[in-house]
């Protein structure tokens, strides 16, 4: 770890830097302009849309023509990002989104670590010959990339994009459209809150940067998280009425039948954040939602833990999941009742979560 002193009253610790032949080995890859694509996890989160908008905004001033590629649509309270409109959707334009990564001469792929993260992008993505550049702070990733930065200490993506341009020696084009990118994936990442044990000092002192790039933080929040709909709430209402705890095992669960969102006007989105209110209960220190997902015939899942309980551990052993120690994701090919049923069975071979 490296200790940056600004004032004899303040200290910032921070977390290992890209190593120098990776600084190298990137300046060699963005030393001409080229036409690059950038591509987020699928059901891109905040962070996943903030880091890769950011990152096309940096590479647009550096000359560079990129695209950012999702692999499918993403929550309305995101979509007012500076360069949504330059998004291209795969799942709904599929044929000019396989022509952008074929002409690619560079692929970034951001907030993922593995391509099987990118659902039908995969294949394309795996045909492809160019080099690719890895920016994630997920644990144990594949090696698919030429350059990989990797830091799972870090508490976003976007984070991790600020320090990249820092290392590129660009910190100084960060401007209030890159930094409103980033600070929206550093906030929304952190629990909404900046509550997450990967919040460090580092965090705080990159957000008072944003700021100072003339990042409007207050706005920021209310765009994200001020712009409710009656239904999302109605939906909360119904999650919280549907949240059980398990005493013995310091659990808390939420279960949402297909036919609930359906009830509630289901929106991509109406339900982030909501595992966090099982969290918030006292003694608690796992909760999990289980969301039903008839279209894809799945049940998808969410977790969050406090304190040393993996929850990325959890998710990989029986979920067909991971991410990170106390927020990972998972899906079950269950049905509802029985995932959830499963899930009870297994607590007890945690004895960590035991009374």
């Amino acid at each position: 770890m490296k200790t940056i002193h600004l004032s004899p009253f303040i200290e910032i610790v921070s977390s290992p830097p890209m190593t120098q032949e990776q600084v190298n080995q990137t300046r060699k890859l963005l030393d001409t302009p080229k036409d690059i694509v950038i591509i987020p996890h699928k059901n891109p989160d905040g962070d996943a849309m903030g880091s890769t908008l950011a990152l096309y905004h940096y590479l647009k001033k550096k000359g560079h023509h990129p695209c950012v590629i999702a692999p499918n649509n993403y929550p309305k309270f995101l979509q007012w990002l500076p360069g949504n409109d330059s998004v291209v959707a795969y799942d709904a334009a599929a044929k000019v989104a396989k022509e952008k990564i074929e002409q690619a001469q560079l692929i970034f792929t951001l907030d993922f670590n593995d391509l099987s993260r990118t659902g039908d992008l995969q294949q394309h993505l795996e045909q492809a010959t160019v080099p690719f550049i890895m920016i994630d702070h997920h644990q144990q990733p594949s090696a698919y990339a030429t350059v990989t930065y990797s830091d799972a200490t870090m508490s976003s993506t976007s984070e991790m994009v600020y320090h990249f341009m820092e290392a590129l020696g660009d910190q100084a084009m960060v401007d209030a459209t890159i930094g409103t990118c980033l600070y929206t994936g550093i906030m929304t990442d952190t629990g909404g809150s900046f509550r997450f044990p990967s919040t460090t000092a580092t965090t705080h002192h990159v957000v008072s940067e944003l700021i100072k790039a003339g990042v409007n933080n207050a706005g920021i929040h209310e765009q994200v998280y001020d712009n409710n709909r009656y239904s999302k709430l109605q939906l909360l209402g119904r999650a919280l009425s549907n949240l059980k705890v398990v005493e013995k095992y310091k659990t808390s669960y939420i279960t949402l039948s297909q036919k609930e969102l359906d009830q509630h006007k289901f929106q991509k989105g109406d339900t982030e954040g909501f595992v966090n209110y099982g969290l918030s209960l006292e003694g608690v220190i796992f909760a999990v939602i289980f969301i039903e997902n008839r279209s894809e015939n799945i049940i998808k899942i969410s977790f969050r833990s406090k304190g040393d309980f993996s929850v990325n551990e959890f998710a990989r052993a029986h979920f067909n999941g991971g991410g990170h120690t106390n927020a990972a994701g998972g899906r079950s090919d269950l049905s509802l009742q029985k995932t959830t049923e499963h899930f009870l069975t297994l607590l007890s071979q945690y004895p960590e979560l035991s009374l």
